[in-house]
């Protein structure tokens, strides 16, 4: 059967078939409850009047038994009436008193000291009823009481006042089965859009290619994706281009800012060409900034990639220390002493902490440490000894080219945005807060990788800062020996 595109045409096409399947199984239920029903009062009328005339049944002195029934029973038995008959029988199975000619109703053998409900045939009639036995002393008789199942009339009465109050308590559970499974009918319905909701969370930065389905997507529901998806792609081509002006703008910079610095160089005034120098040095590391925002922004993270954080943070440590000491300061790497392997790439996670840690070392006073802990969990605490920062502006650090003193010259804000954002594709968190003794703590948290590559120990001899070292350790973590 071909797929119904239609979300109302398949809630009416399920509702059909839901509709048709009660529409069979309720008349069958209420037929059955009504047979039950019926033969449970039937034959608890017949047990009535046999010991109704059971009553009337009684043994002489002389040993017969006599049977005096009221007008009332004798016209209920008559023949004119025809609906209801009976037959009291002795212990030799001779017919005593009958409405048929002294017949027994039901077959002589066996006949059982509890009472029964038989049925017969007699001609085209059918009767259907009860024997009961009647004790009197050492002597016994049975009392035979059917109804005529082909009279004229019905238990109608009796149908109206029992059988519709026992039964009307099904009405409550079938709707609520129906109720339950109209529920289910529009979940079913609506799958595919809840599914496109799904994958529509899970657009973001990292993910800003992923487009919803439209398979078994309702015809109703069809054009809206199509119109999100058309949207999404001139969002993706307007980051595109906006990355693109960036890297391109900071790349066309750097020919200038070296023919500059060439000029300034030859400047026959010493004093001049090294304050030119000193504002062109910022004006480089802003491009520089610049450049590897764009260079982050179109990166891709393998989820096979792994590294080892206490080697680059040593790397990185290595290659900072000599600007710490130029400033008079220190830095430390403490922490785990045994390999910490994350899911990552080891230069990019680099460039995080280089950022990090220059920034840390930028803050922290002349005569005191910058302290780089890692954390066997797969953390990274990097604590200075500066003025810290307020809580109100702990979010606002990770903006783009937000400052907080833009009368300060010397950076663009770039930098802990690129944190973030190498934070993001690693699947990570960075937290700022404040350190044990003062100054700010950033903490960046990444995934520990399972333990299902070994471990490749780098020769002394690689130079420090060649990335993460594929070339010498494949599909295995390059660890730099200490």
């Amino acid at each position: 059967m071909p797929r119904i595109a239609s979300i109302v045409a398949r809630i009416f096409f399920l509702q059909l078939v839901v509709v048709g399947t009660a529409a069979i199984l309720v008349p069958v239920s209420l037929h059955v409850l009504l047979v039950v029903e019926t033969n449970k009062l039937h034959l608890g009328v017949m047990r009535e009047q046999a010991d109704r005339i059971a009553q009337h049944l009684t043994l002489g002195d002389d040993g017969l038994w006599r049977l005096d029934l009221p007008d009332i029973l004798q016209d209920l038995y008559s023949e004119a009436y025809g609906r209801y008959v009976y037959a009291v029988v002795d212990e030799n199975g001779a017919v005593l008193f009958s409405t048929n000619d002294r017949r027994s109703i039901f077959p002589d053998e066996p006949r059982y000291p509890t009472p029964e409900f038989l049925q017969a045939q007699h001609g085209e009639a059918g009767f259907s009823g009860t024997r009961v036995p009647k004790q009197a002393g050492s002597r016994k008789a049975w009392i035979e009481v059917a109804e005529n199942l082909t009279h004229r009339d019905v238990l109608l009465d009796d149908v109206v006042s029992n059988f519709v109050p026992r039964v009307a308590w099904i009405v409550l559970p079938i709707l609520l089965v129906l109720l339950a499974v109209d529920m289910e009918i529009v979940r079913r319905a609506f799958r595919p859009v809840l599914a496109a909701s799904r994958l529509a969370s899970e657009i973001g930065p990292t993910r800003p290619n992923v487009r919803l389905s439209l398979e078994g997507v309702p015809s109703e529901i069809a054009s809206l994706v199509v119109a999100v998806n058309g949207a999404l792609d001139r969002l993706e081509e307007g980051f595109r281009v906006q990355r693109e002006f960036t890297a391109d703008a900071a790349h066309e910079l750097r020919t200038p800012i070296t023919i500059l610095r060439t000029r300034i160089e030859t400047l026959g005034d010493a004093r001049v060409a090294e304050a030119l120098l000193h504002d062109l040095q910022a004006m480089t590391r802003i491009v520089s900034q610049l450049l590897e925002m764009a260079e982050v922004e179109n990166m891709m993270l393998d989820v096979d990639e792994r590294a080892e954080l206490r080697s680059v943070a040593a790397d990185v440590i290595a290659f900072i220390a000599p600007l710490a000491l130029a400033e008079k300061k220190n830095i430390a790497l403490t922490g785990a002493e045994d390999p910490v392997r994350v899911v990552g790439n080891g230069e990019m996670i680099a460039r995080a902490l280089r950022n990090v840690i220059e920034n840390a070392i930028k803050h922290t006073p002349v005569g005191t440490s910058v302290e780089v802990e890692i954390d066997a969990g797969g953390a990274i605490h990097i604590r200075d000894a500066g003025p810290g920062i307020k809580a109100s502006e702990r979010e606002l650090l990770f903006r783009r080219f937000w400052r907080r003193d833009r009368n300060i010259a010397g950076g663009a804000g770039v930098g802990l945005s690129i944190v973030q954002r190498i934070m993001v594709i690693h699947d990570g968190t960075i937290a700022v807060t404040s350190g044990p003794t003062g100054g700010a703590q950033f903490s960046l948290a990444f995934r520990v990788a399972p333990a299902d590559r070994p471990i490749c120990a780098l020769p002394a001899d690689l130079p420090a800062g060649r990335g993460p070292a594929n070339e010498v350790c494949k599909d295995q973590t390059p660890v730099r020996p200490a």
